[in-house]
């Protein structure tokens, strides 16, 4: 995949996310945090993020909530050297997701909001505006919780028109509408983690290397990639040419698993980006996944993060 091919991540469910960090935290007692963010979210966004964070380009686009857009746009002012807003700004508020974490028990706790902008007319806004942004070669990622039984169809269609301008198709959802997503024969990639995978084949699976292939393997008939998320057990990659593994080699403590797959599959794209190689692009992307687990995407530049983790690439 040429650099020159534009990101564009399409988010029809984004958030807030509120991350609260604190120590023997205990429920039902008032407690003091020691760390407070906020920050504008959502599976596309992160993905629009992580990119930024590898000094890759990309356009952030999809819904967000009139009421708080400028507040948005003020919250992502720090990254518009490498992320382009072309969101919708659509009736409503934004929702809010809450996580709490206890680094000393090294727990969380995810509280999940409903999102409730999306709509026949959104959806239809969003798609005029994609008009003007998605060309051929474009790579559009749609990522996160999509919208209900009655609105899929028209989810589909914004896929359909995007396809037809020319874009790469790329898909990180789950439940139905994954499965719909993927039997429509339009898209190139797609990021299960074990738990979908075993979804979509409407089957058990064990959490192997070997048996995810196997499996991942009777979806090409229908999409060209299947990037497979194994959380601290690496990445699996199955192509039709071929699958492979991939695993860090080093151990740190975990700060957050908060976000780690939006940034394995910008990791994977971006490693297409560079070498246009599935198997050194998983190795990318698990590098990638790995520090925002660890927390080193806080702390340490892409290149000291690079040259600093090791991982083992094995063929399946």
């Amino acid at each position: 995949m040429s650099r020159s091919k534009s990101i564009i991540t399409i988010g029809l469910s984004p958030s807030w996310d509120i991350t609260c960090r604190g120590r023997n935290l205990n429920w039902g007692l008032h407690e003091t945090l020691d760390e407070q963010t906020i920050r504008p979210a959502g599976k596309a966004l992160n993905v629009s993020r992580a990119l930024a964070w590898m000094g890759q380009r990309s356009i952030a686009a999809g819904l967000w909530g009139r009421d708080d857009y400028e507040q948005m746009l003020r919250a992502m002012q720090s990254l518009n050297r490498h992320i382009k807003i072309e969101m919708t700004p659509v009736v409503g508020s934004t929702r809010r997701n809450i996580t709490v974490v206890d680094t000393v028990k090294g727990r969380e706790i995810h509280l999940r909001d409903k999102s409730r902008l999306a709509s026949v007319k959104a959806l239809k806004k969003l798609r005029d505006d994609l008009g003007a942004i998605v060309r051929k070669g474009s790579v559009c990622v749609f990522a996160g919780t999509m919208p209900g039984d009655d609105l899929l169809d028209d989810v589909i269609g914004l896929m359909e028109f995007c396809k037809s301008r020319g874009a790469k198709l790329v898909v990180d959802t789950s439940g139905p509408a994954l499965k719909k997503m993927v039997d429509t024969g339009l898209v190139w990639l797609i990021k299960p983690n074990v738990e979908e995978l075993c979804d979509l084949s409407g089957d058990i699976i064990k959490d192997g290397p070997v048996s995810l292939a196997k499996a991942a393997r009777r979806l090409l008939d229908r999409v060209g990639i299947v990037l497979i998320s194994r959380g601290g057990k690496g990445s699996v990659v199955v192509t039709e040419k071929a699958a492979w593994q991939v695993r860090s080699l080093g151990r740190a403590k975990v700060f957050s698993t908060v976000g780690c797959g939006d940034y394995l599959l910008a990791g994977f794209l971006q490693g297409l980006m560079d070498k246009s190689n599935a198997a050194s692009a998983l190795g990318t992307a698990t590098q990638v996944a790995t520090a925002k687990a660890w927390g080193w995407t806080e702390s340490k530049t892409w290149p000291e993060v690079r040259k600093r983790m090791k991982v083992e690439i094995n063929r399946i």
